[in-house]
Protein backbone atom coordinates (compact mmCIF):
# COMPACT_ATOMS: atom_id res chain seq x y z
CA UNK A 1 0.00 0.00 0.00
CA UNK A 2 2.83 2.90 0.88
CA UNK A 3 4.50 1.40 -2.40
CA UNK A 4 1.17 2.32 -4.14
CA UNK A 5 0.73 5.69 -2.60
CA UNK A 6 4.51 7.29 -2.72
CA UNK A 7 4.27 5.98 -6.66
CA UNK A 8 0.70 7.88 -7.35
CA UNK A 9 2.64 10.69 -5.70
CA UNK A 10 5.22 10.90 -7.13
CA UNK A 11 3.16 10.64 -10.51
CA UNK A 12 0.83 13.56 -9.47
CA UNK A 13 4.07 15.69 -8.83
CA UNK A 14 5.66 14.75 -12.05
CA UNK A 15 2.49 15.80 -13.50
CA UNK A 16 2.15 18.95 -11.96
CA UNK A 17 5.91 19.86 -13.00
CA UNK A 18 4.97 19.09 -16.21
CA UNK A 19 1.83 21.24 -16.58
CA UNK A 20 3.66 23.98 -14.85
CA UNK A 21 6.78 24.26 -17.22
CA UNK A 22 3.82 24.14 -19.64
CA UNK A 23 2.14 26.61 -18.21
CA UNK A 24 4.94 29.37 -18.21
CA UNK A 25 6.13 28.25 -21.73
CA UNK A 26 2.46 29.36 -22.87
CA UNK A 27 3.15 32.61 -21.06
CA UNK A 28 6.32 33.63 -22.60
CA UNK A 29 5.17 32.84 -25.89
CA UNK A 30 2.56 35.40 -25.63
CA UNK A 31 4.28 38.01 -24.14
CA UNK A 32 6.62 37.58 -27.10
CA UNK A 33 3.87 37.61 -28.92
CA UNK A 34 2.54 40.62 -27.73
CA UNK A 35 5.88 43.13 -27.70
CA UNK A 36 6.38 41.76 -31.45
CA UNK A 37 3.42 43.51 -32.20
CA UNK A 38 3.51 46.28 -30.22
CA UNK A 39 6.94 47.02 -31.95
CA UNK A 40 5.69 46.47 -35.31
CA UNK A 41 2.47 49.14 -34.44
CA UNK A 42 4.96 51.63 -33.25
CA UNK A 43 7.05 51.23 -36.38
CA UNK A 44 3.90 51.53 -38.34
CA UNK A 45 2.93 54.51 -36.27
CA UNK A 46 6.16 56.37 -36.92
CA UNK A 47 6.38 55.48 -40.60
CA UNK A 48 2.26 57.12 -41.17
CA UNK A 49 3.82 59.85 -39.09
CA UNK A 50 7.14 60.27 -41.33
CA UNK A 51 5.15 60.19 -44.66
CA UNK A 52 2.22 62.66 -42.80
CA UNK A 53 5.11 65.37 -42.24
CA UNK A 54 6.29 64.59 -45.67
CA UNK A 55 2.68 65.21 -47.25
CA UNK A 56 2.64 68.48 -44.84
CA UNK A 57 5.79 69.75 -45.89
CA UNK A 58 4.63 69.22 -49.70
CA UNK A 59 1.37 70.76 -48.85
CA UNK A 60 3.16 73.67 -47.21
CA UNK A 61 5.82 74.22 -50.23
CA UNK A 62 3.06 73.65 -52.74
CA UNK A 63 0.35 76.14 -51.02
CA UNK A 64 3.62 78.78 -50.05
CA UNK A 65 4.34 78.12 -54.41
CA UNK A 66 0.52 78.84 -54.86
CA UNK A 67 0.58 82.59 -52.50
CA UNK A 68 3.61 83.75 -55.02
CA UNK A 69 2.09 87.45 -56.71
CA UNK A 70 2.11 87.94 -59.99
CA UNK A 71 4.08 91.32 -60.72
CA UNK A 72 4.57 91.99 -64.62
CA UNK A 73 7.21 93.95 -66.02
CA UNK A 74 7.58 95.16 -69.89
CA UNK A 75 11.18 95.31 -70.95
CA UNK A 76 13.46 95.66 -74.43
CA UNK A 77 15.11 91.64 -74.74
CA UNK A 78 18.64 92.77 -74.01
CA UNK A 79 20.07 93.73 -71.42
CA UNK A 80 16.57 94.25 -69.38
CA UNK A 81 14.75 91.02 -70.07
CA UNK A 82 18.26 89.13 -69.39
CA UNK A 83 19.21 91.17 -66.35
CA UNK A 84 15.18 90.72 -65.02
CA UNK A 85 15.50 87.22 -65.36
CA UNK A 86 18.61 86.59 -63.58
CA UNK A 87 16.22 88.39 -60.60
CA UNK A 88 13.79 86.28 -60.68
CA UNK A 89 14.60 83.81 -58.56
CA UNK A 90 15.53 86.42 -55.90
CA UNK A 91 11.95 87.80 -56.22
CA UNK A 92 10.36 84.70 -55.98
CA UNK A 93 12.05 84.66 -52.35
CA UNK A 94 9.93 87.75 -51.85
CA UNK A 95 6.90 86.56 -52.58
CA UNK A 96 6.77 87.20 -56.23
CA UNK A 97 6.53 85.62 -59.39
CA UNK A 98 8.05 87.54 -62.16
CA UNK A 99 6.54 87.56 -65.46
CA UNK A 100 8.39 89.28 -68.25
CA UNK A 101 7.10 90.49 -71.29
CA UNK A 102 9.35 91.74 -74.07
CA UNK A 103 9.03 94.29 -76.26
CA UNK A 104 11.38 95.78 -79.76
CA UNK A 105 10.26 99.36 -79.35
CA UNK A 106 10.30 102.60 -77.38
CA UNK A 107 6.71 102.96 -77.43
CA UNK A 108 4.90 100.14 -76.26
CA UNK A 109 6.17 99.41 -73.25
CA UNK A 110 4.99 102.70 -71.64
CA UNK A 111 1.71 102.76 -73.54
CA UNK A 112 1.04 99.41 -71.93
CA UNK A 113 1.97 100.41 -68.46
CA UNK A 114 0.01 103.51 -68.31
CA UNK A 115 -3.30 101.38 -69.31
CA UNK A 116 -2.16 98.95 -66.55
CA UNK A 117 -1.27 96.05 -68.63
CA UNK A 118 2.15 96.34 -66.63
CA UNK A 119 2.92 96.80 -63.03
CA UNK A 120 6.12 98.65 -64.66
CA UNK A 121 8.63 98.43 -67.20
CA UNK A 122 12.09 98.22 -67.67
CA UNK A 123 14.38 100.35 -70.89
CA UNK A 124 14.65 103.77 -70.56
CA UNK A 125 16.37 106.50 -69.30
CA UNK A 126 14.69 109.29 -67.05
CA UNK A 127 15.11 111.99 -70.02
CA UNK A 128 13.54 109.52 -72.41
CA UNK A 129 10.65 109.33 -70.14
CA UNK A 130 10.43 112.88 -68.72
CA UNK A 131 10.46 113.29 -73.04
CA UNK A 132 7.66 110.79 -73.21
CA UNK A 133 5.16 112.33 -70.60
CA UNK A 134 5.30 115.66 -71.93
CA UNK A 135 4.90 114.17 -75.58
CA UNK A 136 1.89 111.49 -74.93
CA UNK A 137 0.17 113.31 -71.81
CA UNK A 138 0.97 109.99 -69.83
CA UNK A 139 2.10 110.26 -66.27
CA UNK A 140 4.64 107.61 -65.44
CA UNK A 141 7.80 108.02 -62.74
CA UNK A 142 10.75 106.23 -62.10
CA UNK A 143 10.71 104.25 -58.92
CA UNK A 144 14.56 103.74 -58.97
CA UNK A 145 17.66 103.82 -61.35
CA UNK A 146 19.44 100.57 -62.19
CA UNK A 147 21.98 100.45 -64.99
CA UNK A 148 23.84 102.68 -67.08
CA UNK A 149 24.75 101.74 -70.62
CA UNK A 150 27.42 103.79 -72.57
CA UNK A 151 26.28 105.19 -75.98
CA UNK A 152 28.79 104.36 -78.55
CA UNK A 153 29.56 105.10 -82.13
CA UNK A 154 29.87 101.93 -84.16
CA UNK A 155 31.65 101.66 -87.87
CA UNK A 156 29.70 101.28 -90.92
CA UNK A 157 31.03 102.34 -94.50
CA UNK A 158 33.77 103.99 -92.64
CA UNK A 159 36.62 101.54 -90.34
CA UNK A 160 37.79 104.96 -88.31
CA UNK A 161 36.70 108.43 -87.12
CA UNK A 162 39.78 109.50 -89.22
CA UNK A 163 38.82 108.15 -92.43
CA UNK A 164 35.04 109.99 -92.66
CA UNK A 165 34.89 111.54 -95.63
CA UNK A 166 33.40 115.06 -96.31
CA UNK A 167 29.45 114.35 -96.56
CA UNK A 168 29.40 111.03 -94.16
CA UNK A 169 26.29 110.05 -93.35
CA UNK A 170 25.99 109.15 -89.61
CA UNK A 171 22.85 107.29 -88.04
CA UNK A 172 21.40 108.82 -84.82
CA UNK A 173 18.06 107.95 -83.04
CA UNK A 174 15.01 110.12 -84.05
CA UNK A 175 13.74 111.04 -80.70
CA UNK A 176 14.57 113.95 -78.42
CA UNK A 177 16.41 112.77 -76.03
CA UNK A 178 18.53 109.72 -77.63
CA UNK A 179 19.62 112.41 -80.77
CA UNK A 180 20.90 114.75 -77.73
CA UNK A 181 22.99 111.88 -76.22
CA UNK A 182 24.30 111.31 -79.78
CA UNK A 183 25.10 114.69 -80.53
CA UNK A 184 26.92 115.45 -77.24
CA UNK A 185 28.99 112.32 -78.06
CA UNK A 186 29.64 113.23 -81.66
CA UNK A 187 30.70 116.30 -80.76
CA UNK A 188 33.18 115.16 -77.63
CA UNK A 189 35.07 113.10 -80.86
CA UNK A 190 35.70 117.24 -82.76
CA UNK A 191 33.24 115.69 -85.41
CA UNK A 192 30.50 118.76 -84.62
CA UNK A 193 30.21 122.00 -82.30
CA UNK A 194 27.30 122.70 -80.86
CA UNK A 195 25.79 125.92 -79.30
CA UNK A 196 26.85 127.34 -76.23
CA UNK A 197 25.62 125.70 -72.96
CA UNK A 198 24.59 122.66 -74.97
CA UNK A 199 22.63 120.19 -72.76
CA UNK A 200 20.58 117.11 -73.17
CA UNK A 201 18.09 119.38 -74.71
CA UNK A 202 19.81 119.78 -77.87
CA UNK A 203 18.50 119.29 -81.61
CA UNK A 204 20.45 119.00 -84.67
CA UNK A 205 19.75 122.90 -85.07
CA UNK A 206 22.08 123.75 -82.77
CA UNK A 207 24.85 122.83 -84.40
CA UNK A 208 27.14 125.84 -85.01
CA UNK A 209 29.84 123.94 -86.62
CA UNK A 210 30.04 120.96 -88.77
CA UNK A 211 33.60 120.66 -90.88
CA UNK A 212 33.02 117.26 -92.37
CA UNK A 213 29.54 118.32 -93.40
CA UNK A 214 28.26 115.52 -91.69
CA UNK A 215 24.77 114.48 -92.98
CA UNK A 216 22.30 113.42 -89.85
CA UNK A 217 20.57 109.92 -91.13
CA UNK A 218 17.86 109.94 -88.26
CA UNK A 219 16.19 106.43 -87.71
CA UNK A 220 13.93 105.00 -84.95
CA UNK A 221 16.38 103.91 -82.16
CA UNK A 222 15.61 100.28 -82.42
CA UNK A 223 16.19 100.09 -86.32
CA UNK A 224 19.96 101.62 -85.89
CA UNK A 225 21.78 98.77 -85.76
CA UNK A 226 20.08 97.20 -89.07
CA UNK A 227 21.29 100.12 -91.21
CA UNK A 228 24.60 100.38 -90.04
CA UNK A 229 26.14 99.00 -93.50
CA UNK A 230 24.04 101.68 -95.36
CA UNK A 231 25.79 104.56 -93.47
CA UNK A 232 29.67 105.74 -92.69
CA UNK A 233 28.97 105.36 -88.64
CA UNK A 234 26.28 104.95 -86.55
CA UNK A 235 25.63 106.13 -83.23
CA UNK A 236 23.63 103.66 -80.77
CA UNK A 237 22.01 103.04 -77.55
CA UNK A 238 23.34 100.31 -75.57
CA UNK A 239 20.81 98.12 -74.99
CA UNK A 240 20.38 97.81 -79.43
CA UNK A 241 23.61 97.03 -79.47
CA UNK A 242 24.02 94.33 -77.39
CA UNK A 243 21.07 92.52 -79.16
CA UNK A 244 22.81 93.16 -82.37
CA UNK A 245 25.36 91.80 -81.29
CA UNK A 246 27.94 94.87 -80.95
CA UNK A 247 30.49 95.26 -78.38
CA UNK A 248 31.58 97.89 -76.37
CA UNK A 249 35.28 97.29 -76.72
CA UNK A 250 34.64 97.24 -80.53
CA UNK A 251 33.43 100.59 -80.74
CA UNK A 252 35.17 104.17 -82.48
CA UNK A 253 34.24 105.71 -79.55
CA UNK A 254 32.37 105.71 -76.06
CA UNK A 255 30.69 107.99 -73.92
CA UNK A 256 33.17 109.01 -71.25
CA UNK A 257 32.04 107.86 -67.58
CA UNK A 258 31.62 111.30 -66.70
CA UNK A 259 29.76 113.11 -69.70
CA UNK A 260 26.50 114.44 -68.70
CA UNK A 261 25.03 111.40 -70.42
CA UNK A 262 26.71 109.21 -67.72
CA UNK A 263 25.65 110.66 -64.97
CA UNK A 264 22.25 110.91 -66.19
CA UNK A 265 21.21 108.17 -68.71
CA UNK A 266 20.51 105.60 -65.82
CA UNK A 267 18.29 102.71 -67.08
CA UNK A 268 15.07 103.18 -64.63
CA UNK A 269 12.29 101.07 -63.10
CA UNK A 270 8.98 102.65 -64.22
CA UNK A 271 5.81 103.33 -62.70
CA UNK A 272 2.29 104.82 -62.56
CA UNK A 273 2.74 107.83 -60.56
CA UNK A 274 1.92 107.41 -57.13
CA UNK A 275 2.85 103.65 -57.11
CA UNK A 276 5.92 104.42 -56.09
CA UNK A 277 6.46 102.74 -52.98
CA UNK A 278 4.06 99.90 -53.63
CA UNK A 279 5.40 97.15 -52.10
CA UNK A 280 5.44 94.94 -55.54
CA UNK A 281 7.56 97.68 -56.75
CA UNK A 282 9.85 97.70 -53.30
CA UNK A 283 10.76 94.00 -54.01
CA UNK A 284 11.42 94.16 -57.64
CA UNK A 285 13.92 96.87 -56.90
CA UNK A 286 15.40 95.24 -54.11
CA UNK A 287 16.08 91.80 -56.88
CA UNK A 288 17.19 94.51 -58.89
CA UNK A 289 19.74 95.67 -57.04
CA UNK A 290 20.76 92.43 -55.17
CA UNK A 291 24.13 91.40 -55.23
CA UNK A 292 23.28 88.32 -57.05
CA UNK A 293 22.41 90.70 -59.92
CA UNK A 294 25.23 92.63 -59.54
CA UNK A 295 27.60 89.88 -60.62
CA UNK A 296 25.22 88.63 -63.05
CA UNK A 297 25.48 91.74 -64.87
CA UNK A 298 29.28 92.57 -64.34
CA UNK A 299 30.03 89.20 -65.47
CA UNK A 300 28.11 88.82 -68.57
CA UNK A 301 28.46 92.05 -69.62
CA UNK A 302 31.96 92.98 -69.48
CA UNK A 303 31.33 97.01 -69.31
CA UNK A 304 28.96 97.15 -71.85
CA UNK A 305 26.54 97.69 -68.85
CA UNK A 306 27.40 99.27 -65.66
CA UNK A 307 25.36 98.70 -62.48
CA UNK A 308 24.49 102.12 -60.63
CA UNK A 309 24.52 100.31 -57.19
Amino acid sequence: MKKSIGILAATVFAAAALTACGGNSQQSTTAAESTAAEGAEAENTEAENTEAQAEKEEEETAAAAGELQKITVGASPAPHAEILRAAKDVLAQKGYELEILEYVDYIQPNLALESEDLDANYFQHLPYLESFNEENGTKLVSAASIHYEPFGIYAGKASSLEELADGATVAVPNDTSNEARALLLLEAQGLIKLKEGADLTVTKNDIVENPKNLNLYEVEAAQIPRVVEDVDIAVINGNYAIEAGFKVSEALAVEDSESIAATTYGNVIAVREGHENDENIAALVEALTSDEVKAYIESTYEGAVVPLF
